[in-house]
C-alpha cells in the first residue's frame, strides 16, 4: 500500500531541491543548490559569471513542516572577477539566507511573529531552538534606535518615564508619537529624564519631520516642557489632563480623610460605621452614582458641609473639562471656577490654584484639540505587563526592540 503524498511549497525563491530525507527525530532535511548562475564581486560591485566552486556545507533551520522542524542544506557558490587585480572570489548571497545566521529569512519573520507579545524564553521553548538564536533574530532583524525613514508624519508627541525596578527611582523617558490614522509609535528610549538628554534626542529628530510636530503632550516636569519650548518652539504643549486632575481630586480627597476623621471622634459610636463605604462613593464621578451611593453621600454630608463643598466643586471643574467648548471659553470658565474656589473658604484647593496659575496655557491647551496623553498612557500599562512577561528588561536598547516589536509586529510580520 502506497503511502499519501502531498506538495508543499518552501517558499525559497531560485533554488533546485536535490534531495529530502527525515532524520530519526522525524526533522525534514532538505538539500537545495541554487538556480542563480551569478554573483556580485565584493571588490568593484560588478555581476560575475565565472564559477569557482563551492564553501562547504551549510545547514539552516526553515519552517516547520505538520510540525516537524525542518533544515535547509546547501553549499555556497563561488565566482571569480575577471577584471579585479589578483582575480579575488566572491560567495554568491542568496536573498532567503544571511550569512553566519542559523536560519532563513523567512523563519526569522515567523519567529519574529511568535514573540509579539510573548518572551524569548517562552519562543525559545515553542520552538526547540536556543535561547541565544531567538535573541540573535531580534538584533538581527529589529532596530535598537528609531529608523527616522520609516516615518513622514510625527503629529503628537508623547513624554512619560517608567521605573525599570519597582519601588525604584531609575525612570528613563519613553518617547512616543501618534500619528493622524491614530497609530502609536516608539521613537525613544532615553536613559533619564534630564533636560539636556531630552533636548538632544529632540534635537535628533530630521527637521521635516519635527515640523510635522504640533502637539507634545506631557506631564507637570519642568525638565520636559523646557526641553519642548528650546527645541521645539513651534508646537503646542498640553499638559495631560488626567494629571491634573489627579491634583485636583487628591484636594478634594484630603478634605475627606480630615473629615472623616474628625467625625470619627465627634460622632456617638453607634452614628459612625453608617459612614463606612462612603470612599468609593466619594471618588467616583457625580453622573457614575448609584441611588445608593447618592443616599450614602448625602447623609455623609449632612455631617460635612466642607466635604460636601470640596466634592461639588471637583465635580464642577471635571465638568468644565469634559464638555466640548473652545479654548477661550474654558479659560473664562475655569477662572470663574478659581473664583468660587476662593470665596467657598476651602484650603485643600490652594496647591492647585498654583498649579494653575503656573501651568496656565499648558493646562487649558487641552481645549485647542483635546489632545492628551490617553495613549502614554495605554502604551505604559503595556509596557509593565511586558516588564513582568520578561522578568524585568534593563537593557535600553532591548527594552527599544521589544516595544517596537509588540506594535509594529503583526503589522510588519503577520
Amino acid at each position: 500500500m502506497s503511502t499519501a503524498q502531498i506538495t508543499i511549497p518552501l517558499d525559497i525563491p531560485d533554488i533546485k531541491v536535490l534531495q529530502t530525507q527525515i532524520t530519526e527525530r522525524g526533522e525534514f532535511i532538505i538539500t537545495v543548490e541554487s538556480s542563480l548562475s551569478s554573483a556580485h564581486c565584493h571588490q568593484c560591485g560588478r555581476e560575475i559569471r565565472k564559477f569557482h566552486g563551492h564553501d562547504d556545507w551549510v545547514t539552516v533551520r526553515h519552517l516547520p513542516i505538520l510540525g516537524r522542524p525542518v533544515y535547509i542544506r546547501y553549499r555556497p557558490q563561488r565566482y571569480q572577477c575577471k577584471d579585479c587585480e589578483g582575480h579575488p572570489t566572491t560567495t554568491q548571497q542568496v536573498a532567503w539566507h544571511e550569512s553566519n545566521s542559523p536560519q532563513t529569512t523567512t523563519y526569522d519573520t515567523h519567529l519574529l511573529l511568535q514573540l509579539v507579545n510573548s518572551t524569548v524564553e517562552d519562543v525559545s521553548i515553542k520552538e526547540r531552538l536556543a535561547y541565544d538564536a531567538v535573541l540573535g533574530v531580534i538584533e538581527r532583524r529589529i532596530e535598537n534606535r528609531v529608523d527616522w525613514t520609516r516615518y513622514t508624519h510625527l503629529g503628537v508627541l508623547g513624554l512619560d518615564e517608567i521605573a525599570l525596578k519597582k519601588g525604584h527611582r531609575d525612570f528613563v523617558v519613553i518617547v512616543t508619537a501618534r500619528g493622524p490614522e491614530g497609530r502609536i509609535a516608539i521613537l525613544g528610549v532615553l536613559p533619564n529624564r534630564e533636560k539636556t538628554t531630552v533636548k538632544e534626542f529632540l534635537q535628533g529628530i530630521p527637521i521635516p519631520l519635527a515640523k510635522t510636530i504640533h502637539t507634545v503632550c506631557t506631564d507637570m516636569y519642568e525638565g520636559y516642557i523646557q526641553a519642548v519650548r528650546e527645541i521645539l518652539s513651534h508646537v503646542r504643549i498640553v499638559i495631560d489632563r488626567f494629571h491634573v486632575a489627579e491634583k485636583y481630586r487628591d484636594a478634594a480627597d484630603r478634605v475627606r480623610k480630615q473629615e472623616l476623621k474628625r467625625l470619627k471622634q465627634d460622632l456617638p459610636k453607634a452614628d459612625y460605621p453608617q459612614l463606612k463605604g462612603s470612599l468609593w462613593a466619594f471618588r467616583k464621578n457625580q453622573a457614575d452614582l448609584s441611588p445608593e451611593e447618592q443616599e450614602r453621600l448625602a447623609r455623609l454630608f449632612a455631617y460635612s458641609p466642607e466635604m460636601e463643598a470640596a466634592y461639588l466643586l471637583r465635580e464642577e471643574l471635571t465638568a468644565i473639562f469634559d464638555q466640548a467648548t473652545s479654548l477661550p471659553e474654558a479659560q473664562e470658565q475655569i477662572r470663574a471656577w478659581q473664583e468660587c474656589v476662593r470665596h467657598s473658604g476651602l484650603s485643600c484647593f490652594d496647591d492647585f490654584l498654583n498649579t494653575l496659575d503656573h501651568w496656565w496655557n499648558e493646562i487649558t491647551n487641552y481645549f485647542a484639540n483635546r489632545d492628551s496623553s490617553g495613549f502614554v498612557e495605554g502604551l505604559n500599562n503595556k509596557l509593565k505587563v511586558l516588564k513582568r512577561r520578561c522578568y524585568g528588561l534593563f537593557n535600553l536598547s532591548h527594552l527599544f526592540q521589544r516595544i517596537f516589536l509588540d506594535l509594529e509586529g503583526y503589522r510588519l510580520f503577520a
